[in-house]
């Protein structure tokens, strides 16, 4: 049974943009953000304030603070990677044109961490602390996103407890959520309905944020297992777009990248009877402009299959006009 009401976050603008080797321009990456707020997502990734030499996709994080729209009621997020990253954010927020929102990752895999944000996570969780004090003060809520939660590429199978660590830590510093991140797409359902049962079980009451990804085509599964365990929020991406940060580092996991595909997953809801408030033509027709933009094929189906139809297709009136008129020849 799905919840009531669920909360869709559209990712395309920061997890999505990151695996890109090529830059998208401020002004694309403007108008697919509002696009993305009028398709009616209630919250949405934006930015991340990554060192625009490790990562130059982002290099303009506060020019596109500053000239997208905005809406009351929506949640405009963006990723911290550290404190520097954050002083930055400090001036836009000041200046009246920050985040609703940060998201601050530790891995549930030590290796991972060191790979992925080259720190131990001792000397992460000492750094994100600082953050949370800072960002409270200025308003800022906090999603502290546990990351290889079903299991790491260079560690192999984590259990529940390398994963409560960090959900604990970021509870007890004071995020409002947290964000249970399957970094490289290694979950299946029943690890979802396993694993995510253990944690709410261990700190029931929290908001926990299911964000899959769809490495290996199981993100609209995952996400649909952790939203009947009773889960709110779920994260996705325009064209399923996404995964390992495109910097000059090794790759630590082959093959596709990619997070859960918004249009696939959207389209699937709405079936169900899911209200996410969502506009699906408006998702659609941001997703084609988004292959327009990056210049490719993305891995949206419903891109190409539309919507299910419930009534009489277009082409099945058109074939009976015919029929008539030539009937009506006859």
């Amino acid at each position: 049974m799905l919840p009531r009401s669920l909360v869709a976050c559209e990712c395309w603008a920061r997890d999505g943009l990151q695996s890109l080797p090529q830059v998208v321009s401020t002004d694309h990456k403007v108008e697919m953000i509002n696009r993305i707020v009028r398709a009616g997502f209630p919250k949405l990734e934006v930015t991340s304030f990554s060192h625009p030499k490790l990562l130059p996709q982002f290099a303009d994080a506060a020019e596109v603070l500053r000239h997208i729209e905005r809406r009351p009621g929506v949640s405009y997020v963006v990723l911290m990677p550290n404190m520097k990253g954050f002083e930055r954010l400090e001036a836009c927020q000041k200046e009246g044109y920050g985040a609703s929102e940060i998201i601050l990752m530790i891995s549930s895999s030590e290796r991972h961490n060191l790979l992925n944000f080259r720190m131990p996570i001792a000397d992460a969780m000492r750094e994100h602390r600082a953050i949370i004090t800072r960002a409270h003060a200025l308003g800022i809520r906090v999603i502290g996103c546990a990351g290889t939660v079903y299991g790491c590429p260079v560690s192999g199978d984590l259990t529940t407890a390398d994963v409560a660590r960090i959900v604990k830590f970021y509870l007890d510093e004071g995020a409002q959520t947290i964000m249970l991140g399957d970094t490289t797409g290694v979950a299946n359902p029943r690890l979802v309905r396993e694993r995510i049962g253990e944690l709410l079980a261990l700190f029931p009451g929290t908001e926990f944020i299911a964000h899959f990804h769809d490495t290996r085509g199981s993100g609209v599964a995952n996400t649909l297992a952790a939203l009947e365990l009773g889960l709110r929020y779920v994260d996705c991406s325009i064209g399923a777009i996404g995964g390992q940060p495109a910097t000059t580092s090794a790759k630590y996991s082959a093959g596709y990248t990619g997070n859960t595909c918004s249009e696939d997953l959207i389209a699937m809801l709405h079936e169900m009877g899911a209200e996410t408030g969502i506009d699906l033509e408006q998702l659609l027709s941001a997703g084609r402009r988004a292959e327009q933009i990056v210049g490719s094929r993305l891995r949206s189906n419903v891109i190409l299959s539309g919507p299910v139809i419930h009534g009489e297709s277009p082409v099945e009136k058109e074939g009976s006009a015919l029929l008539s008129a030539e009937r009506g020849r006859a």
